[in-house]
């Protein structure tokens, strides 16, 4: 499995901007995808990035962009005009498949541990 380790959460301002990053132990060819989790609610897909393509969940497009940096086996999350609603706990993870064909949970076998963010109003 690969080990994921995020950061870059803090608290923010609405109409503040945030990166996060998930550092990774090995390749980060396949797969991956940021998530996302408010109290008291499911986890949720936010974007996902693969051979093939990103795609993004409804409410973050046009905010927030998705991207990896192979020769630090890093991926990012830029998030602009943040909201009070974007405020969570963000997971990165990685699926064992290059092709990224959903957000279901169970397509991705590894997690990092989560960095919050917060975005008062």
């Amino acid at each position: 499995q690969v080990q994921l380790m995020e950061s870059g959460g803090g608290s923010v301002q609405a109409g503040g901007s945030l990166r996060l990053s998930c550092a990774a132990s090995t390749y980060i060819g396949n797969c991956m995808a940021w998530f996302r989790q408010g109290p008291g609610k499911e986890r949720e897909g936010v974007a996902r990035i693969g051979v093939g393509g990103v795609r993004y969940q409804d409410s973050v497009k046009d905010r927030f962009t998705i991207s990896k940096d192979y020769t630090k086996n890093t991926l990012y999350l830029q998030m602009n005009s943040l909201r009070p609603e974007d405020t969570s706990m963000y997971y990165c993870a990685a699926s064992p498949e290059k092709y990224c064909v959903s957000f279901f949970l169970n397509r991705y076998k590894s997690w990092g541990q989560g960095t919050q963010v917060t975005v008062s109003s």
